[in-house]
């Protein structure tokens, strides 16, 4: 097990190293220049040579992106190129909106989810079974922004249940907290529930085909013991396994999701640093949440041995 870690972790290196290199070209190869917009409207050509000088911008990109990958893995995402200030401690000022909405989210999420994929292969070929499958395939169909304004007119403005937008830290009260939580994090985890359930159901029915859940029914186990004392746990590694890959789909939801509801996060961040073309805090996130997925995926893959004995690294 530990040979196996450390091989796995030895592995993120060429992919975080990867996702550098894209990251870091995608960004300096497109349109704009942070220099002139920093400038403003009336700066002269010298003025903007002068601060492309100063934050380096003159230099080759190659020699950009060796500096720039020295400071990454001092722990250095560098400064704000707009507010001046240390990426890192501009991400974790932010830091807390996003990681309330990613909790709440995925708990919400796989409790729902998970539910709805064991009742549907519990009940399959019944109005139960169609009814989540219809349901799943409505919420992977439709985009976060979408959900996240009807959810806003049904129970913010409509029937006033809940507010618009904004976001109350947890030292102001689990309940304020919550209340503000409610709606994005229905938005965020439609498709995310959608995705699961359909595994779910998936790998339930494949599992209660079975031969000793057939044995086990005729020993008259209940059926709910069966479900999920059996049934459930040995369809657990591909239900873990879609929860870390939907991961991504949360990640990028997240940068939605804060924009629609007016969420101070790290998704806002990155929003207002793209339209003011600051590298640093761009680049700084991504690796950010790239290292997130890759941690988690390293998880999932060692969760397996708990679910299913067979599996040993």
């Amino acid at each position: 097990m530990f040979a196996y870690i450390v091989r796995r972790i030895l592995m993120t290196v060429p992919v975080m190293t990867l996702v550098a290199i894209i990251v870091f070209m995608l960004l300096h190869l497109s349109p704009g220049d942070p220099a002139a917009i920093m400038a403003g409207d009336n700066a002269t050509i010298d003025q903007i040579a002068a601060i492309r000088a100063k934050l380096g911008f003159d230099q080759p990109l190659w020699k950009q992106f060796a500096l720039w990958c020295f400071a990454l893995i001092q722990g250095d995402l560098g400064n704000s190129l707009f507010w001046g200030d240390p990426v890192i401690v501009l991400i974790g000022q932010r830091a807390e909106p996003t990681i309330s909405l990613a909790l709440t989210t995925i708990s919400f999420a796989v409790v729902v989810a998970v539910s709805l994929g064991v009742v549907a292969a519990a009940n399959p070929g019944t109005w139960i079974d169609r009814s989540v499958m219809g349901f799943a395939v409505m919420g992977f169909s439709l985009p976060v922004f979408v959900v996240g304004y009807i959810l806003i007119f049904v129970f913010a403005i409509d029937l006033r249940w809940l507010p618009v937008q904004g976001y109350t830290r947890i030292s102001e009260g689990i309940g304020p907290w919550l209340h503000n939580l409610v709606l994005p994090s229905l938005a965020l985890g439609m498709a995310y529930v959608a995705l699961i359930a359909r595994i779910a159901r998936a790998a339930m029915l494949e599992v209660l085909s079975e031969d000793y859940i057939r044995t086990g029914k005729a020993k008259g186990v209940a059926a709910r013991p069966l479900l999920l004392r059996h049934a459930l746990k040995n369809a657990a590694v591909p239900i873990v396994t879609v929860i870390g890959i939907g991961v991504a789909l949360l990640i990028g939801g997240v940068v939605i999701t804060e924009t629609v509801f007016n969420i101070p996060g790290v998704g806002r961040l990155v929003v207002d640093a793209i339209s003011r073309r600051d590298y640093p805090i761009v680049q700084g996130v991504i690796m950010i949440f790239a290292g997130i997925y890759v941690l988690v995926n390293l998880l999932v893959d060692l969760s397996y041995t708990l679910f299913d004995p067979r599996i040993r690294y």
